[in-house]
């Protein structure tokens, strides 16, 4: 089994799907109706996400009939809704992302990150890890795996979920921004200790949502605007010294 087949939490008996876009044996979306969401999702997520549930069942609904028309979803069905399995009460930063990698094994459910077999890593992560080298003086981690930032309650947030493979973008407008903006309002409206990472225009558009949240703003770190800003911003030292001011722990970076 690979890794991003696994799920980071229990997800109930999905029907396989058959047809065009997926032979039998492919699993079919574990969020599609009757399925409720809070069956995949963590616990404190379940009302925030409620009244989105006919949104996500529809979108479930979309994908299917995209990948029967012979498109590949990524990424993997049972990670679509992955990053709603660090619990809403333990985040204590959001890494707010666009939408996943487009090419075939890097998404994997959580914003910028990808399998620990990856490589090389996406151009943006690359990026990532420059700037946490030079922000910190360490040496960048092994892999491109984040899954180390989750467990520390670190909110790693596409906008959008899911996307065709090779086709960036392609799945914006059809309701994920509804699903991912609710769950970040009420995650601001938790309160603190939280602090919010905007990187890049698309995520600098939900700063209204994040007032009276400290936020760390720069340019995005991908290779066409990583040097207009990113690079130099020093985001993690940042961050944990806004978490600092809070009383909270600071988060490390360098965690596997």
């Amino acid at each position: 089994m690979r890794y991003e087949d696994v799920p980071l939490f229990p997800l109930p008996p999905a029907p396989e799907a058959t047809g065009p876009g997926g032979a039998a044996g492919t699993p079919a979306f574990p969020f599609a109706a009757p399925v409720p969401v809070a069956a995949v999702v963590a616990p404190d997520w379940a009302p925030v996400l409620a009244p989105l549930e006919p949104t996500v069942h529809r979108l479930a609904a979309r994908l299917e009939e995209d990948r029967r028309a012979g498109h590949l979803i990524l990424p993997q069905p049972a990670n679509v809704l992955r990053a709603f399995s660090v619990p809403l009460t333990g985040v204590k930063v959001v890494i707010v992302g666009q939408d996943p990698y487009p090419t075939p094994g890097h998404s994997v459910g959580l914003a910028f990150s990808v399998d620990p077999a990856t490589r090389p890593l996406p151009r943006s992560l690359v990026n990532i890890y420059k700037e946490l080298s030079e922000d910190l003086g360490v040496t960048a981690p092994a892999t491109g795996d984040l899954s180390g930032w989750t467990r520390q309650g670190v909110l790693l947030m596409n906008r959008v979920l899911t996307v065709r493979a090779g086709e960036p973008a392609s799945h914006r407008g059809w309701g994920w921004e509804d699903v991912t903006d609710a769950a970040l309002r009420a995650l601001a409206e938790r309160g603190g200790p939280l602090v919010a990472v905007l990187w890049g225009r698309d995520a600098l558009k939900l700063k209204p949502v994040f007032t009276g949240v400290p936020t760390v703003e720069s340019a995005h770190p991908s290779p066409l605007s990583a040097s207009r800003g990113f690079f130099g911003s020093r985001p993690f030292s940042r961050v944990n010294a806004l978490l600092r001011q809070q009383g909270a722990d600071p988060v490390d970076w360098l965690a596997g």
